[in-house]
């Protein structure tokens, strides 16, 4: 019978758009099962549908609804908030499976507004002129406060009106998940990587130098080792784990300083295969600490669903 797992998350940095975490006490499988239900099966909203009154733009109507549906829509974890629409039992849309956007800039009208330097210049529109019809979601203008200081814009750009142009359009927000389409996708980057295992074999260090010794610390690209300054030894940086990716030529410099081939080796870096560290960064639909807590949730009702169809089985 399997050995039975009881994986653990050990969080090492968290921020609204990113978190960092260990998964550990599991295998290979599952760490690629929860990446995958990240990049495609966390639920999320999106525009799908606009209904155009008018668009007297440079960009047709395909082109426009295309970077609408591309906007990041915030609505937090909407696993329970919305279902999806091909389950609802309306007729069209309502509000427990759609959200409404309205758009309506005129360039001539705006531009009365604007200051005189500005009124010779292309008006652009961005997502701060969708409203929502729900107060509790919103278009994700910009990933962080750090972004939106540094942009000259005042959200996520759709097109530049010029004199006598007019856009105003409808946009209707579904839930969905981005193995239909990848404007649902929640997340920018969703990576992990085997915790590095380094073991340093003090004893056969002993009978190094001091000069070879530091060969070896500068000779792995990580910066991996470094020398104690109190005993001479090498040991592992703090951060180490973090800076692991390449370590080749950490074994060509040591293999050149044996006596023998079959010596044991000096500094033994290997993969770690019930350690993982995951990076996640969101695209501003939803926070990264919901994106993970909404994983589980899919992760988890896939399990339950596999074990109700097992029991049928056995019936």
């Amino acid at each position: 019978m399997p050995q039975q797992r009881f994986p653990k998350i050990e969080i090492l940095q968290m921020a609204p758009h990113y978190i960092q975490f260990i998964l550990s006490e599991t295998d290979t499988s599952m760490a690629n099962t929860l990446r995958r239900i990240m990049i495609a099966e966390v639920p999320t909203l999106a525009i799908d549908l606009v209904e155009y009154a008018e668009n007297s733009s440079v960009l047709n109507d395909e082109y426009i609804a295309h970077r609408l549906g591309l906007i990041p829509i915030r609505g937090g974890d909407c696993h329970a908030a919305f279902l999806p629409h091909r389950e609802c039992v309306c007729y069209d849309r309502c509000p427990r499976c759609s959200v409404e956007f309205e758009l309506d800039v005129n360039f001539d009208k705006v531009n009365q507004t604007r200051p005189d330097q500005e009124r010779d210049l292309a008006l652009t529109v961005t997502s701060r002129n969708l409203t929502s019809n729900n107060m509790l979601v919103s278009p994700a203008h910009f990933l962080s406060e750090e972004e939106q200081d540094e942009s000259h814009d005042e959200g996520i750009s759709i097109v530049k009106l010029g004199p006598g142009q007019h856009l105003k359009l409808k946009a209707i927000a579904r839930m969905g998940i981005s193995k239909e389409h990848a404007k649902w996708c929640p997340v920018a980057v969703a990576t992990y990587r085997f915790w590095p295992i380094i073991t340093i074999n003090q004893e056969a260090c002993s009978m190094l130098t001091l000069e070879q010794k530091q060969e070896l610390v500068e000779a792995c690209p990580d910066r991996i080792l470094e020398l104690d300054e109190i005993t001479g030894n090498l040991v592992a940086v703090e951060n180490a784990f973090e800076m692991a990716t390449f370590t080749e030529d950490l074994k060509t410099t040591q293999n050149a300083m044996k006596k023998r081939p079959e010596d044991d080796d000096f500094v033994r870096v290997v993969q770690s295969q019930d350690k993982f560290v995951f990076s996640v960064e969101s695209t501003g639909a939803m926070d990264a600490e919901e994106i993970l807590m909404s994983s589980l949730r899919v992760l988890k009702d896939k399990l339950n669903y596999m074990a109700a169809e097992v029991e049928k089985l056995k019936d």
